[in-house]
């Protein structure tokens, strides 16, 4: 994939015009290398890692370094990829003499140049891409632009939004936004094919971690209490389902769905990546398989008059049988589901999961570590680790 036509010097809404483009200068360094961030591409494939000095491409299946980029003028806190193609977009970090926390540049790779930025007036706490669309995320304000000529086709208010938190559907025929909204716990979707805003108030301390299906039809949330963890239809807002990640006050770092919507991971600061058993179905199909339109009126008239063709029999080992059904009858405790299966890792080291091919969850740490583990998708229980990594130093080791 080459890169968007017409990308160049252009205006943002808070600065104006950028200044002139110079490639990354390589600059191998042997001394210690400190990870600024992790992050998956849009299928999971791969991550990213921003560093000290640079950043680097990882391919997760079958582990690889993909390649590095080093540079003199210091590290980069985002690198985003788009899917595996040439162009990157990178946000420096605070030690960056040529690009700083405030301004995003669009890399691309085969070129190696820079041909494209957006310098804004504050921090620039997170970008997300899709093929058609880049959006980037400041505290209190999000902006949307346009991939093939920089545009810009939207702004959005948030409320307080110091993690970057937004999620993007990554599917062809739909394009679904969720960020915050202006109120505490309130999570706002934008179905642009649809033109449709939908505001739904998901808990009621702050959002702490959210994202999307694929497809952009589901949405799951966990706010900075970190016990509970919902699954929303974004186009009526129904709650479908509510998983517990525990009792005690957590963090929440990632939660990813699987491709088919079976299973829900969730990372937190206490150590544990658990696999919670979804029973969210439509009509019998992974949902990225349908067409946008289509499909997003068969989804809303059908969970708008029952919520019985999007909640499959409970059968799942962490199920609580008809309970769930009774939320308003029995406490809130009792009609969450516990975690099917889990692994144990570090405490207070951040990691961000996904799933992998045949029932495996890929774990990143930011202490530079990479696990793959697989789990029992009839019995559960803990999880076995197939592969370890220390990325940053090229180590790895499987279980003999």
């Amino acid at each position: 994939m080459h890169s968007p036509a017409r990308l160049g010097m252009y205006e943002s809404p808070d600065s104006g015009a950028s200044g002139s483009y110079s490639p990354l200068e390589p600059d191998v360094n042997d001394s210690e290398t400190e990870l600024l961030s992790v992050s998956w591409n849009q299928d999971y494939g791969c991550f990213s890692a921003g560093t000290s000095n640079g950043f680097r491409i990882y391919n997760c299946e079958p582990f690889k370094e993909t390649f590095r980029r080093d540079l003199k003028s210091g590290g980069f806190k985002i690198v985003e990829m788009l899917f595996r193609c040439n162009i990157l977009v990178l946000v420096g970090s605070g030690d960056n003499s040529q690009y700083p926390p405030n301004k995003v540049m669009i890399w691309d790779d085969h070129q190696s140049r820079c041909i494209g930025e957006f310098s804004f007036r504050s921090e620039v706490r997170a970008v997300k891409l899709r093929r058609d669309r880049i959006v980037v995320v400041l505290e209190h304000k999000i902006y949307g632009y346009n991939f093939m000529d920089l545009k810009l086709l939207h702004q959005i208010e948030t409320v307080a939004n110091p993690r970057g938190l937004c999620s993007l559907s990554h599917h062809p025929n739909t394009s679904v936004l969720a960020c915050p909204g202006l109120q505490r716990g309130q999570v706002r979707i934008e179905h642009f094919g649809l033109n449709l805003t939908k505001l739904i108030n998901a808990h009621d301390s702050h959002i702490a971690c959210l994202t999307l299906t694929m497809d952009g039809l589901l949405l799951a949330t966990a706010s900075n209490k970190g016990t509970l963890i919902r699954i929303f239809n974004t186009m009526d807002g129904t709650r479908l389902q509510e998983v517990r990640r525990g009792v005690d006050r957590a963090e929440i770092y990632s939660i990813a769905l699987s491709p088919n919507v079976q299973w829900l991971a969730a990372s937190s600061d206490k150590g544990t990546v658990h696999i919670f058993s979804l029973r969210v179905r439509v009509f019998g199909e992974v949902l990225s398989a349908h067409n946008s339109a289509q499909g997003a009126a068969m989804f809303q008239q059908n969970s708008s008059n029952s919520l019985d063709p999007l909640i499959s029999p409970s059968t799942g080992a962490n199920s609580s049988s008809s309970l769930s059904f009774m939320g308003g009858v029995l406490p809130k405790y009792f009609s969450s589901e516990r975690s099917f299966a889990r692994f144990h890792l570090p405490e207070d080291t951040q990691f961000i999961t996904a799933f992998g091919s045949q029932n495996t969850v890929i774990i990143v740490g930011m202490d530079g570590s990479f696990y793959k583990c697989s789990f029992d998708p009839v019995n559960g229980g803990e999880m076995v680790q197939q592969e370890y990594v220390r990325f940053l130093k090229t180590e790895s080791r499987r279980p003999s």
